[in-house]
This record gives C-alpha cells, sequence and structure tokens, in this order.
C-alpha cells in the first residue's frame, strides 16, 4: 500500500507541470484507439466510408461473393474481427487475395496448377471440354468438384494423361504411337507404352517388364539356335 501511495503522489506531483506544456490531446492520461488493428492503407477492394467498430477504425474489407457461406451476386463489406474468425467465409479461400475489386481467390497450390475445392487440392485442366459438371476457371484452365474429375480411360480415349502440362494438367500423346493402359481407379496410366508401328491390341502376351522380356528374348535365341542345328548342320 504504501509503494502504489508514493506512485500516486508522485503524479499528482508532477502532473500539473507536464500537462502546462502538452495539448490536452496528445497527454497520455487521454483515451485513444488502437491503431494496431487498422489497415495501413486502402485502395480497391476497400469500402473506406465504413466504420468497424470491432477493430475502431475506419475502412472495411470487401469480400468477393464466391468467397462467401452465403453466396449471392454482391460482395460484401466486411469487419477485420470476422475475417480473422473466417465467419461466413468458405475455408476454400484466401481473403488476402484481390480478386478482381473484392478479396477472396481459391487456395491454389503448385504454382497454381491445384486449387481448392471442399478442403480438397483438384487439378487445374488445360482443355476445359474434358470435365462434367459445372465447371470453374482460373488464368490457367478450368477445374471443377473433386467428385466430377475425369477418369483415366476418360482421358485415354482422348489421348490425354493427367500429368502436367506446363500450369495446368492434361498432356496429350498421339494414340498412334503411344498406347495409354489404364488399370483400376488411379487417375494416372500403369503404363505408357510406346507403339513404333506396333498394333498394341495384338500384342496380348507382351511382356510385362524388363525380366520378363529378357527371359522372352532367352527362349527365343535357344528356339532359334535348335532351329539352326537341325536344317544347318
Amino acid at each position: 500500500m504504501k509503494k502504489a501511495f508514493i506512485v500516486s503522489f508522485l503524479c499528482l506531483s508532477f502532473a500539473p507541470a507536464v500537462a502546462a506544456s502538452i495539448p490536452w490531446w496528445e497527454r497520455p492520461t487521454v483515451c485513444k484507439l488502437d491503431p494496431t488493428k487498422c489497415y495501413t492503407s486502402m485502395g480497391i477492394g476497400y469500402d473506406t466510408e465504413q466504420w468497424d467498430a470491432d477493430s475502431g477504425c475506419w475502412g472495411m474489407k470487401i469480400i468477393c461473393p464466391d468467397a462467401l457461406t452465403a453466396g449471392g451476386d454482391d460482395p460484401v463489406a466486411m469487419g477485420l474481427r470476422d475475417i480473422e474468425r473466417g465467419t461466413g467465409i468458405k475455408s476454400d479461400f484466401d481473403t488476402n487475395v484481390l480478386n478482381g475489386d473484392c478479396f477472396g481467390m481459391r487456395k491454389t497450390m503448385d504454382n497454381g496448377a491445384m486449387v481448392m475445392y471442399g478442403d480438397e487440392y483438384v487439378r487445374v485442366w488445360c482443355d476445359a471440354g474434358i470435365l462434367d459438371g459445372d465447371v470453374e476457371y482460373t488464368e490457367f484452365g478450368a477445374y471443377t468438384s473433386p467428385e466430377n474429375q475425369p477418369t483415366c480411360s476418360e482421358l485415354a480415349d482422348m489421348g490425354l494423361v493427367a500429368t502436367l502440362n506446363g500450369k495446368c494438367y492434361g498432356k496429350y500423346y498421339d494414340t498412334a504411337k503411344y498406347h495409354i493402359q489404364c488399370d483400376g481407379n488411379d487417375i494416372l496410366p500403369s503404363r505408357l507404352v510406346l507403339l513404333n508401328g506396333a498394333d498394341y491390341t495384338t500384342s496380348s502376351n507382351a511382356p510385362a517388364d524388363k525380366n520378363a522380356a529378357n527371359k522372352l528374348f532367352d527362349a527365343m535365341e535357344s528356339k532359334s539356335a535348335e532351329q539352326r542345328n537341325i536344317y544347318f548342320d
């Protein structure tokens, strides 16, 4: 109690002298808003005429309708606290990225080759024509929901493989030169066969790997040697 009394006494003793030289609005006893939560600069994507009561600052961030759980056609100005908590904002969207004249762009990875859709990353396809269902677009290509992704067989019918082609997916292989073999439910082919003019569909006994091919050639060589010994000795 004694220390508290001394501090209070000192404050009372020196306050008049300090107050005489400092304007009242700059005195430390005046309550001031904390500017650390305010936007340091505002331009496109901000409503500078709205007061954000949560942060105690002028200016609210305008969030794009696609990023809002409520949907709609118009962007909405939101307070800083709601944005930080993600209130009413889809988790797939990054509200730190400007999207035209509002904030809210789908989260991406691999330099934009994949985007988040329903808390899952999906491929961005170079050719929108291979997709079914609702299609959305980025600067690199088109994408759709995880359940509407093309299968390996569907891609193979178009001569496509689900590998990167620049900054989007869907690399083309000429079906006259390559056979794209799809097995199981994997979107990627199990094998890509260079035909070299052969008809792969007639090669039902083709070796599965290098070891099998070596065994086949050894058997062919042995059989050829037997035939040579019979007819040329």
